[in-house]
C-alpha cells in the first residue's frame, strides 16, 4: 500500500495564514506544520511566501529591501479528507498558540493525485 493514501473527489483544503518569523519550539512554524502533516501522512502540504500583504495587525509587509518588516506573509495549503483535516486541526491550533494567524477551510475538488510511492 502507498505510504500516502490517494484521494480523489470532494476533499478539504485548509489554508493557514501566518508570518514568516513565527516559530514553534525554535523551528519556523511553516516547517513545523508541514513536517507534522507529513508525519501524519496528510495527502499534501505546500508553503507559499507572499510578497506583500497584511493581517490582523494591519501592518503592511513587503519583500522590498527597504521595507521595515521582513516578516513576510506565509500561506500553508493542506489538502486531504475532512476526517484527516479535522484530526490534525487541534494540533495545528496548538502549534499556532504564540502566532497571530488565520485558518480557513474550504471544499476542494481533487481531480488528480499522483504519488511517487
Amino acid at each position: 500500500m502507498d505510504q500516502f493514501e490517494k484521494i480523489l473527489g470532494k476533499q478539504k483544503l485548509m489554508r493557514i495564514f501566518i508570518g514568516e518569523s513565527d516559530t514553534f519550539h525554535g523551528v519556523p512554524l511553516y516547517k513545523a506544520i508541514v513536517n507534522f502533516c507529513r508525519e501524519r501522512k496528510i495527502a499534501g502540504a505546500t508553503v507559499i511566501r507572499g510578497i506583500y500583504g497584511y493581517g490582523g495587525s494591519s501592518i503592511l509587509k513587503s519583500s522590498r529591501t527597504l521595507a521595515l518588516s521582513q516578516d513576510l506573509p506565509i500561506i500553508i495549503e493542506i489538502v486531504d479528507t475532512m476526517e484527516k483535516i479535522e484530526a490534525i486541526m487541534p494540533d495545528i491550533e496548538n502549534m499556532m498558540f504564540d502566532a497571530k494567524g488565520l485558518i480557513t477551510l474550504e471544499l476542494a475538488e481533487v481531480i488528480r493525485h499522483i504519488s511517487n510511492k
